[in-house]
């Protein structure tokens, strides 16, 4: 039994303990040799002969798909899987899974560090102390601002109550839930536009799909406090990130942190380089923690369909 394992993180340590549960079923695993996520095309030739795959932030479309007839799961390293076609992946009999819940605490942790390091510019700072330099930038204290969190999910929740912790008021919106649910969780419930034109710092924790891309327009940019921050730990496609340059030059927005692009690695956006943007490698689930509670859910799932028995977190 031949299985594919793409996220960058597991291909890095290809003898993780999660992983010794496929070995001792007997499976060869075969790893991403690419430090990135994989191309359609690269998926294509890597898939012959696989039964199932953990799969990163790699591209399975529908041709990719069609060209692997032995695979019968590919089970998510995350929550996200807006890069996976689940309309062909459902024809084909490919079962999806996810990992819901097992990466929230890292990412969330993350989210709240770019929030701190873009209000104070940590990262600029600290690289022109190590150039010899003594500058005094004048940031922005975030307690008693207004936090303004899209998605409450595992994610979103875990956000909201570490940015309570330190004096910031949450407001949150999520269709899924009821005004009394996000009573309970200890957030003000808002909508979107709400969201946009009262909160000071805004995060992002949704899904990517055609109601969702670029939702974080020049328009609703406009309308935020001036000064304000956003954050994305998502998709990059949430973000027009040339309405976001402009209206970081203007003023309109104090920072940027993104672990997130339109394209991955983001060698043409344009924010990458920008003094008031704090970026990261798409690594908020590459804490120790998350990488080996996220590689069991998803080792568990992929097992769970091969055996053929009913996976956790199933999508299709």
């Amino acid at each position: 039994m031949k299985l594919l394992i793409t996220p960058t993180s597991l291909s890095r340590q290809p003898e993780h303990p999660a992983l010794d549960v496929l070995r001792e079923a007997g499976a060869e695993l075969a790893f991403n040799p690419h430090g990135r996520p994989m191309t359609p095309e690269e998926l294509a030739v890597a898939l012959q002969g696989v039964k199932g795959v953990i799969a990163g932030l790699d591209e399975f479309s529908a041709e990719t798909l069609s060209s692997a007839p032995e695979l019968r799961v590919i089970a998510r390293y995350g929550v996200g899987y807006d890069r996976i076609d689940l309309s062909a992946a459902q024809q084909a009999g490919i079962r999806v899974t996810n990992a819901p819940g097992a990466n929230g605490h890292s990412v969330a942790e993350l989210a709240l560090g770019l929030m701190l390091s873009t209000a104070r510019q940590i990262p600029q700072t600290s690289a022109a102390v190590a150039a010899g330099e003594w500058p005094r930038f004048q940031g922005i204290e975030l307690a008693y601002r207004t936090l303004g969190v899209l998605g409450m999910g595992f994610i979103g929740r875990s956000l909201a109550s570490m940015a309570a912790g330190i004096g910031m008021e949450v407001r949150g919106f999520d269709p899924g839930l009821t005004d009394e649910q996000m009573v309970s969780l200890g957030v003000t419930p808002a909508g979107q536009e709400e969201i946009f034109s009262q909160c000071h710092v805004i995060s992002l924790h949704i899904p990517l799909n055609q109601h969702t891309r670029g939702l974080v327009s020049a328009e609703r940019i406009a309308v935020m406090p001036r000064g304000g921050i956003i954050i994305n730990t998502a998709r990059g496609g949430l973000l027009d990130e040339q309405a976001a340059v402009e209206a970081l030059d203007s003023g309109q927005l104090h920072g940027i942190g993104l672990d997130a692009y339109e394209t991955e690695p983001p060698t043409g956006s344009p924010l990458i380089g920008h003094s008031r943007v704090v970026a990261t490698p798409h690594s908020g689930a590459h804490s120790e923690e998350s990488v080996a509670r996220t590689a069991s859910a998803a080792v568990e799932s992929l097992l769970a369909v091969l055996r053929g028995e009913e996976p956790a977190g199933a999508i299709v």
